[in-house]
């Protein structure tokens, strides 16, 4: 893998400064990376899954998100399509957080207006350390005792609808400060639209999809977001670009 940006620092990236890149920074506040693959012309899935973007290139890096991570982020329509479950860390991955200083376990935590996450769906079911549903106060009661009787740990985050802003706020409250956002694109426009990304881990993979696929944001809008250009690693035809947001 080769770095192109910043070009003062252009040259061939070992392993060690890969987890530097896609690491986290030090400090007691939180901090929200958004991860998505895209086709050169802006697709997030190729018949329905991100799973037909993604390559080598893409499979060195993405985990390096998850892996450096306190908690998982992602919404419910993506837990359940994309057949989320629990982390299971192999040797590797293991030795990896204890040298971080990480808890040995990454948690999931799932968004949810309620309808679209069962309570036997895998992301909660199939979890060594418990799940957190957020959810909001309009979801049934009956449900969020399911999702609870079934092993997660729900949190309630805003009235008739999930407030992202106290969602995140409640996760860097349980210690959970290194956020990392596996989508999908409704969950981070409703992040931008509450100003609460740190940053955009984008793949973008050297394929043209056109059709209907959607965009990596989705949602009512918001006024456009600065971005400032962190790293631009290239491996064969695919190029691995971070982006810091501006929330000012």
């Amino acid at each position: 893998m080769y770095r192109l940006w910043p070009p003062d620092e252009a040259g061939n990236v070992d392993r060690a400064e890969l987890e530097r890149l896609y690491g986290y920074p030090d400090g007691e506040s939180k901090w929200l990376a958004v991860n998505f693959v895209s086709s050169a012309d802006g697709a997030v899935e190729v018949a329905g899954r991100s799973g037909g973007l993604t390559n080598a290139a893409d499979r060195e890096v993405y985990p390096l998100g998850s892996d450096l991570a306190d908690v998982i982020l992602v919404g419910s329509n993506t837990a359940v399509i994309e057949e989320f479950r629990g982390i299971e860390p192999d040797e590797d991955q293991a030795e990896l957080r204890e040298r971080h200083g990480l808890a040995p376990i990454p948690r999931i935590a799932v968004v949810t207006s309620g309808r679209t996450l069962p309570p036997d769906a895998p992301v909660i079911s199939d979890a060594q350390v418990p799940t957190i549903v957020i959810t909001s106060g309009s979801a049934p009661r009956e449900l969020r005792e399911q999702w609870e009787a079934a092993g997660a740990e729900v949190v309630l985050a805003g009235g008739s609808e999930v407030d992202l802003a106290a969602a995140t706020a409640a996760l860097e409250q349980r210690g959970l400060r290194r956020i990392h956002c596996d989508g999908g694109p409704r969950l981070f426009g409703s992040l931008l639209e509450a100003g609460a990304v740190d940053e955009l881990r984008l793949t973008i993979s050297p394929l043209l999809v056109s059709g209907t696929a959607g965009r990596i944001a989705k949602g009512a809008g918001i006024d456009p977001a600065r971005l400032s250009l962190a790293s631009v690693l290239a491996q064969d035809d695919t190029l691995l670009v971070r982006y810091l947001v501006s929330n000012s």
